[in-house]
């Protein structure tokens, strides 16, 4: 195992200390033990970026299913060290967070970052796993770790909804994405994306290509909250806020941006992709920013700013994608569009990093996130305002912050949509920039309300459940780094070009020498002049927000999507209900019929359609009169049960049935089974009178004659169907029998004389040795019920 396998593994090596150190250090809070492996791990992905801004590719292979194909393949280029390097720094930056945000003497901390711990090693899994099976079952464990994580205050109901929509809707994307895996190998016979990706041209005709897309979307869709499945998004803020500000900026929601991207050199060859991709993105902008005006929560604003912005980077993707395998197409000039979504992605899990801790904070000292109780903070908390100003302004598309220079290139790339001559986006696109500066209008809004709502106006001290005032250093530190990186970035954004942007966007576009060069002033351009509207609109709206947002009435609740989800839940909920009540009736008997007709419909209709029933007589043996006899007894017997009056009666015509059949081993030649045989029916029947002992008598009902009807009809379709499966198997024979295996082989390779014994002891050894662990285990059971039977009775005789 490598290295590089190493420092994917390591935060699930690390979580399995994590209990142990919280309990033998209580003093210490726990995030101390766990600080210092992100921070390593970000050194060392950092110590990749010479080779990567040369656009090299580090590959490290460990066999796990080779039978299958299944290598566990990590892969470092461009786009994989991008995510890595945010995983593991905004990891970092969030467990410093986390330390002073979380008391240790309220908290269960070792739980909290073992959950932090296993959903950071599956992040790293999703994005460095060039095997698809590999980065599936890591993309299944952020589901799960991210339930965790949200629902890591399970007291509160909102927090359990909240993770369960998520695990719900993520995992329900994640079972489509493997539908599209097992449709990609069925192309190309291969898991590695790598090859994959060769192979995309002759794929792209496939009939399975187009249903492989859509799967491979649908988890996408689901994971990074695009619309309409941003339900679940929201709903998440219930966790504690260094969640929110890690599962939620930079690494979670940015999954399923990252599947896009790496697997759009695949499914770029249909305009399907970039219509879904783009459409589905610009939409979701739309209502994200739309939504987020409304709201009065810090974090539900947040919340569904990341929604808009999570859109806002789909669909710069979507643009993107026309350049990757189509002719005629400049892929410098529209490669500039997943350029600015590599470099929003960046810019975006700074600023919101950062304005999430500042809710955090904001909650943490005033014991409230609501914009309506909150104001004039910015005299009690002058470096959280600070803070706050430099993210809002940044996410707002301000100069001279990051989120300035992504935001005009977005507006660059979609004016270009138009001079795009496939797909009927000459014609249509002109939607592409009419929606995004629309939505770019509502970002400006809630970004103005996020920050003077909150810091600016009058102080309601009285509406406050803490006296106001400024937070911890120690909690200051990592919202103060990433504000700075939002300035470094803006300012000197060609820090990253070379090093990082431009690895990362050829590993989107491998075939297309990109060349990233950013600056602030392009000129007179459309683009500024679409900012300059943006900032003045977005002011006028802002100051008259009390007289329009009445538009928000017009939407009724009934008709939310959110409704939608609960109302399927329930109804899903009552219908299992009302059928799980149509069967469960209590009775084994119903039970029972229910079993044997189904196994009656299904082996009949499969031996019909496969037309699978022989019957050769050629290499039977000849049946003797003893075995006639012997099978008469057993006829009798078996008829003889339905009529007896009393249990005793069953349990001896029941026994007389398995020592007839110990009689027939005897005819056959195999005293071992007919000596096993009796001392299993021996211990059977005494059993069987020893718990109906215990049972009142046996008394018969009148019953329909129906009932015996459906009974005698079930029984005699089980033994006709089992016997012509025995029949037909019997005629079947593809290959010679194991038997002259056994007879070759039981002396020379187990020295023994005695076949069944060796089968049993040495050549299945092991199937032996768990069927007397199973019996052990079930004895241990059966005997502790009885001790806690016994118990029981002697404290009823007490009392």
């Amino acid at each position: 195992m490598s290295l590089l396998h190493l420092a994917v593994i390591s935060p699930f090596l690390l979580a399995i200390f994590i209990p142990i150190l919280y309990k033998l250090f209580r003093r210490i809070h726990t995030g101390w033990f766990v600080l210092p492996l992100p921070i390593l791990l970000f050194s060392y992905f950092l110590s990749f970026l010479p080779f990567i801004s040369k656009k090299e590719i580090i590959i490290e292979s460990v066999p796990w299913i080779p039978v299958l194909g299944i290598d566990f393949t990590v892969k470092v280029d461009g786009l994989g060290l991008l995510f890595a390097l945010l995983i593991s720094g905004i990891g970092a930056l969030v467990v410093l967070y986390s330390i002073y945000y979380l008391a240790k003497e309220k908290e269960k901390l070792n739980t909290f970052y073992v959950y932090l711990l296993l959903f950071m090693g599956a992040m790293l899994g999703v994005v460095l796993s060039d095997n698809l099976i590999v980065l599936y079952t890591f993309w299944e464990f952020t589901s799960f770790s991210s339930f965790l994580l949200i629902g890591y205050w399970y007291h509160k109901e909102k927090s359990r909804y909240g993770a369960q929509k998520s695990m719900l809707i993520t995992v329900l994307g994640g079972l489509s994405m493997l539908g599209g895996i097992i449709l990609l190998y069925m192309m190309t016979d291969t898991f590695h994306i790598s090859e994959i990706i060769e192979q995309a041209a002759i794929i792209s005709t496939e009939p399975l290509f187009i249903p492989a897309l859509l799967c491979f979307l649908l988890g996408a869709f689901t994971k990074s909250a695009q619309f309409p499945f941003h339900i679940w998004l929201p709903d998440a803020m219930e966790a504690p806020t260094p969640v929110s500000a890690y599962l939620h900026s930079a690494t979670m929601v940015k999954a399923g941006i990252y599947l896009v991207a790496r697997m759009s050199p695949v499914f770029a060859e249909q305009g399907l992709w970039l219509w879904l991709i783009a459409g589905f993105g610009l939409v979701t902008l739309f209502w994200g920013s739309f939504s987020a005006v409304k709201q009065t929560d810090l974090k539900a604003i947040l919340a569904f700013s990341t929604v808009s912005q999570l859109g806002l980077i789909m669909s710069l993707l979507g643009i993107g994608a026309a350049a990757l395998h189509f002719e005629g197409i400049d892929n410098q000039y529209f490669g500039l569009a997943t350029t600015a979504a590599v470099f929003h992605l960046i810019n975006h899990a700074t600023f919101k990093g950062s304005l999430f801790m500042v809710a955090g904070i904001v909650d943490h000292e005033t014991g409230t996130r609501d914009i309506r109780n909150l104001g004039g903070l910015m005299n009690f908390m002058p470096i959280t305002f600070t803070i706050a100003i430099i993210g809002t302004f940044s996410m707002a598309g301000l100069p001279p912050f990051n989120g300035f220079l992504s935001k005009e290139m977005f507006f660059m790339g979609m004016n270009r949509v138009l001079d795009l001559h496939i797909f009927s986006l000459d014609t249509w696109g002109i939607l592409f920039p009419v929606i995004a500066w629309l939505a770019s209008v509502f970002t400006f809004i809630y970004s103005m309300i996020l920050v003077f709502k909150t810091f600016t106006g009058k102080i309601q001290t009285e509406k406050l459940m803490k006296k106001p005032h400024e937070a911890p250093i120690g909690m200051l530190i990592s919202p103060i780094i990433l504000a700075a990186l939002v300035i470094v970035f803006g300012l000197f954004p060609n820090i990253l070009s070379d090093s990082l942007i431009a690895p990362a966007t050829s590993s989107i576009m491998p075939n297309s020498d990109i060349n990233v060069h950013i600056s602030f002033w392009h000129g007179l351009s459309p683009e500024l002049f679409m900012t300059i509207g943006v900032v003045v609109f977005g002011i006028v709206l802002f100051l008259t927000f009390p007289k329009w947002r009445k538009i928000y009435h017009f939407f009724p609740n009934k008709l939310t999507l959110n409704r939608l989800y609960d109302n399927s839940l329930e109804g899903m909920q009552r219908i299992a209900n009302k059928l799980t009540k149509m069967y469960m009736s209590g009775s084994i008997r119903t039970y029972l019929i229910y079993i044997f007709t189904f196994f009656i419909i299904i082996l009949a209709s499969t031996i019909g359609v496969k037309n699978a029933f022989k019957f050769n007589t050629s290499n039977i043996s000849s049946i003797g009169f003893y075995e006639i006899l012997l099978a008469l007894a057993i006829v009798v017997a078996s008829i003889s049960i339905l009529f007896a009056k009393t249990r005793l009666t069953s349990i001896l015509l029941l026994g007389s049935i398995g020592y007839t059949v110990a009689i027939f081993f005897v005819l056959f030649r195999a005293p071992d089974l007919a000596l096993t045989q009796l001392v299993i029916e021996t211990i059977s029947v005494a059993l069987f009178l020893l718990c109906f002992y215990k049972l009142p008598q046996l008394k018969r009902d009148v019953e329909k004659i129906r009932f015996k009807l459906t009974n005698a009809v079930i029984s005699i379709g089980v033994g006709a169907i089992v016997t012509l499966i025995a029949l037909s198997a019997h005629s079947n024979k593809l290959f010679d029998s194991i038997a002259g295996y056994y007879v070759e082989n039981t002396y020379e390779e187990a020295a023994g004389k005695n076949m069944v014994n060796v089968i049993l002891v040495d050549f299945r050894g092991f199937d032996t040795m768990f069927e007397i662990t199973v019996l052990a285990i079930a004895g241990l059971g059966i005997f502790g019920m009885i001790k806690l039977s016994l118990k029981g009775g002697k404290k009823n005789e007490n009392k």
